[in-house]
């Protein structure tokens, strides 16, 4: 079984009564929609921090250089998609 920590939260009411609303719309629970945000935020933030520590790693450069480099050969006459089944 998971190891599962209470936390009290404070919501001013409006808040409540919204996450209430769309909980109840959306068929769960007022905790698994606060936890489910919680996850979201915790989620974005760590992402955007991957991004920052590799942006800080990139060699710009390097990226720049390759990305004006010319192009390998050019693609065959019967490379696309293939038909479309009608």
């Amino acid at each position: 079984m998971k190891q599962v920590s209470t936390y009290p939260l404070r919501l001013p009411t409006s808040l409540k009564a919204a996450v209430a609303k769309i909980s109840r719309e959306e068929g769960t629970s007022i905790n698994q929609f606060v936890a489910l945000a919680v996850a979201e935020k915790v989620s974005a933030m760590k992402t955007a921090e991957f991004f920052a520590s590799k942006r800080d790693e990139a060699d710009i450069e390097a990226a720049l250089q390759i990305l004006r480099r010319d192009g390998g050969q050019p693609p065959n006459s019967d490379d696309g998609y293939p038909p479309e089944d009608d």
